[in-house]
């Protein structure tokens, strides 16, 4: 390991006060005294001539919500489905769809996709099939093998009720 001088100690002392990282201190000392070593040796010098980096300050913690946050209910339609200009169907409405009535079907996964607590597919009524995952913040995402693909705007709450009922019947 490098022996310093006192001129080069009071530098890397003021180097690690103005906010140096290891890495900087490294690279300074090849710069400006020719002085190669590893980040390891760096480190080991640092506790031999007692020079201490700062911290980063830390970022706040963002304040607690009394009430936890909870995930958006799956009855709200993606943005990926919908364009702004239709409008969106009424999922409490009389006339909706019975079960065993619909062209829409949803499948659950027997193994979930990775990164999703509950995956499946989705075939709509144009015979086009999706794949749906629900993600560890209880958040719904939708893939399509055709990019840009968004299902007939009737089969979307008809998706929405059958993924309710299949997700209940699974224990979600």
């Amino acid at each position: 390991m490098a022996k310093l001088t006192p001129e080069q100690i009071s530098s890397v002392a003021l180097w690690a006060e103005e906010g140096a990282t290891l890495n900087d201190i490294q690279r300074k000392l090849k710069d400006e005294f020719g002085i190669v070593i590893t980040y390891l040796d760096a480190r080991l010098l640092m506790m031999d001539v007692g020079v201490r980096l700062k911290d980063k300050p830390k970022e706040p913690e963002p304040a607690q919500d009394p009430q936890p946050k909870t995930p958006a209910p799956l009855q709200d339609v993606p943005d990926a489905l919908v364009d702004e200009d239709d409008e969106l169907p009424d999922t409490d409405s009389a006339d909706a769809i019975p079960d065993g009535q619909s062209n829409v079907s949803v499948t659950v996964d027997t193994l979930a996709l990775p990164g999703a607590i509950v995956s499946g597919k989705a075939t709509f009524s144009d015979g086009k099939t999706i794949s749906w995952y629900v993600d560890q913040m209880g958040r719904l995402g939708m893939r399509a093998s055709e990019a840009g693909y968004k299902p007939p705007q009737g089969d979307v709450a008809d998706f929405q009720n059958q993924l309710d009922r299949v997700l209940m019947e699974q224990g979600f």
